[in-house]
């Protein structure tokens, strides 16, 4: 895949506790310039970076996150932190699902809160992140179908702060079951080029990335790129190993 495409579809991310405004502002320029699909950012910076974009001349979409982390929040405080994200300036929303209510089988009472969120949206794009690493293969597809019904634009993997990240097994479940108006976010771990436009071919429509960026910028400068491929290689050898196609349906074993 085209460079260019691969970063068009890269919310750029800076979220670790430490976040500067000088750091944030960077982010915001390097979006601009590389053309990214938005930068995610903590809400405490959403208002400085919208007012920071607003003159210049750029698609940039300001992300933010909810119940961030751990998603543990009240049903209420997410919608009110949506609604001071939006009044702040934020374009997308990314909610972490309540995860205990997941083992709890509670799937009613997550897409009520999903559709709490989204309502507090006022038509902004929501993503729901999942954290695919803490669940289980049949709470994935769950999910998938919660996320489906909620009317949330995208289904997002992982929040990047928890034992693992977007891994190309979980994609492709996605892709399979998710419904067709539920686009798919791939985060976390995403550490090499051959990472994004592996993701992206096996489903994902944005990657919530705080290194593709970097390396893009490494590999125009004529420097040495190293790439990665234990991850291509896992992707490949379970795409061939763990599914088997029949028609256009993909049948997961």
């Amino acid at each position: 895949m085209d460079m260019k495409e691969i970063l068009a579809k890269c919310d750029h991310t800076l979220l670790k506790q430490t976040a500067r405004w000088s750091e944030i502002k960077k982010l915001c320029d390097e979006g601009i310039d590389n053309g990214c699909a938005s930068v995610c950012i903590p809400p405490s910076y959403v208002r400085n970076a919208a007012d920071y974009i607003r003159d210049k001349e750029t698609k940039l979409k300001i992300c933010t996150v909810i119940g961030f982390p751990n998603g543990y929040n009240t049903t209420k405080i997410k919608a009110m932190e949506t609604e001071d994200a939006i009044l702040n300036g934020a374009d997308e929303i990314d909610m972490v699902i309540n995860l205990g209510w997941v083992k709890d089988r509670r799937y009613d009472d997550i897409m009520d809160e999903i559709i709490a969120v989204k309502e507090a949206c006022h038509g902004r794009t929501l993503k729901v992140i999942v954290e695919t690493c803490l669940l289980s293969q049949e709470e994935k597809i769950q999910m998938c179908n919660v996320v489906t019904k909620s009317g949330a634009d995208y289904i997002k993997t992982s929040t990047g702060f928890s034992t693992d990240g977007a891994t190309p097994q979980d994609i492709a479940l996605f892709k399979a079951n998710v419904g067709k108006n539920v686009k798919i976010k791939a985060a976390g771990g995403i550490s090499s080029l051959e990472d994004a436009d592996l993701m992206l071919k096996l489903g994902a429509s944005r990657l919530g990335t705080s290194r593709i960026v970097a390396l893009f910028k490494k590999l125009k400068s004529g420097k040495p790129y190293k790439t990665h491929n234990a991850r291509l290689m896992a992707g490949i050898g379970y795409f061939y190993n763990s599914f088997r196609t029949s028609g256009s349906n993909l049948y997961f074993l």
